[in-house]
């Protein structure tokens, strides 16, 4: 339709193959083998940039006639869009490698390679954050009162918390949340499912964000993508996540009607930590049960009176002290806990039904790292945010790509309009 060297029907396939497969690559094999199509990489990777910028472009005029609306406009859901009953919003970080070619080569190569195998001399310094967000419509009962008032035994398991623990890694020379991948991030919501007393809400449906934009610019992505959802007029709403800067800016700049929910499973991580530094693991493990009790149960300010109290133990930590001594854990976990308290609230959330763990969106940055994430693989900036965009796209629930290829399809004039590239 585009007078391109494919089919509108050719083109869904190949971009499908190469936004969900683990390279483009891997795309073409899968073309040849299951539709018999004779792709070559680059072709592929070269349709994905195109598509995947068209999405871009698409979405960013969006959010630009978004933030020109009205601020009441934009605190109501649209015209004939229904508010859902219950809505959570979560956002994290993955991690993905950015090279950029120099200035010469790019003239020389104007499409230069979203992935490549050459590996530069320093790969350390080539890491750099994509920002992840996840709407959520949810479905779940309000209660009288607290309907899980005990805690779970999974989190009072020693092996279990110190799997946990690793998964996380939450070791102490780590401070506050950064870019990391949990392990095994479902761990902590199949404990909670498994409960026989209480459940979390049920998810009906999940909308996906995946951008390489600076934070202050993924706010508004998120605001307009919960707007268009209708979030915004639900009677129980979330935002819940870790307990990054980052995370609560956005809460505060775009999200501020939202109940603002710490995720348990990172408070519990500080907590275990502080517990068992510069003791015997009995010891330690003694005080961990009691502090994670008081935390599920919301006396968070014991926890801080008994964190207050330990380091008065210990005494404060020097400029010069490592980060794994435990005067510094403790430290942290006191200001962790002393900065979040009032998002601790987690026995009126459960009687609200709101979701108290942000597992589900650490399990999306798992999706979006297996396309994008490896030590092998390294990713232009226009690149890496076409594919982010698609593969949000392939994620989400409520599919936005099938709308999108009959909106292209029907404002196609017959001319080309990319310039074919040998």
């Amino acid at each position: 339709m585009d007078r391109g060297d494919y089919s509108p029907a050719v083109q869904q396939k190949i971009v499908y193959a190469g936004a969900n497969n683990g390279s483009f690559d891997k795309a073409r094999q899968d073309l040849a083998e299951l539709a018999e199509l004779d792709v070559g990489a680059k072709q592929v990777e070269r349709l994905c940039r195109r598509i995947g910028a068209e999405r871009c472009a698409e979405r960013d005029e969006s959010v630009r006639v978004y933030q020109h609306k009205p601020l009441v406009e934009r605190k109501r859901a649209p015209e004939g869009v229904p508010a859902p009953a219950v809505v959570a919003v979560s956002v994290d970080g993955g991690r993905l490698q950015i090279w950029e070619r120099t200035e010469q080569a790019a003239v020389a190569c104007p499409l230069s390679p979203s992935e490549t195998t050459d590996e530069p001399e320093s790969k350390g310094s080539h890491w750099r954050e994509d920002k992840i967000g996840l709407l959520m419509t949810l479905q779940s009962e309000v209660s009288a009162s607290d309907p899980c008032p005990e805690i779970p035994e999974t989190f009072v398991d020693p092996t279990r918390i110190l799997k946990l623990a690793r998964e996380l890694k939450k070791q102490p020379a780590l401070g506050e949340d950064s870019v990391r991948d949990s392990g095994e991030p479902e761990t902590a919501q199949e404990a909670l499912q498994d409960h026989p007393k209480w459940a979390p809400p049920e998810v009906l449906e999940k909308r996906m964000l995946g951008s390489r934009c600076p934070w202050p610019e993924f706010g508004p992505k998120l605001a307009q993508a919960a707007w268009s959802a209708g979030f915004y007029e639900a009677p129980r709403q979330a935002f819940v996540a870790d307990g990054s800067d980052n995370n609560w800016t956005i809460w505060r700049e775009h999200f501020s009607s939202f109940v603002g929910v710490l995720d348990f499973i990172h408070a519990l991580s500080y907590v275990f930590a502080a517990a068992v530094a510069g003791r015997k693991f009995t010891e330690g493990w003694a005080g961990y049960v009691q502090w994670i009790t008081w935390i599920w149960q919301g006396q968070v300010e014991q926890v801080v009176a008994a964190l207050a109290t330990r380091q008065v133990e210990l005494g404060l930590p020097t400029e010069a002290e490592s980060e794994t001594s435990p005067r510094q854990i403790v430290a942290r976990a006191l200001g962790y806990l002393q900065n979040h308290k009032e998002r601790m609230r987690y026995p009126e959330y459960r009687r609200q039904g709101l979701p108290i763990t942000s597992s589900y969106v650490e399990s999306t940055v798992k999706q979006f790292n297996r396309r994008v994430k490896g030590t092998e693989k390294f990713w232009t900036e226009a690149g890496a945010e076409a594919v982010l965009q698609l593969r949000a796209d392939y994620l989400s629930d409520d599919k936005p790509l099938l709308r999108f290829w009959e909106r292209r399809q029907n404002s196609e004039s017959g001319q080309r309009r990319y310039r074919r590239v040998a």
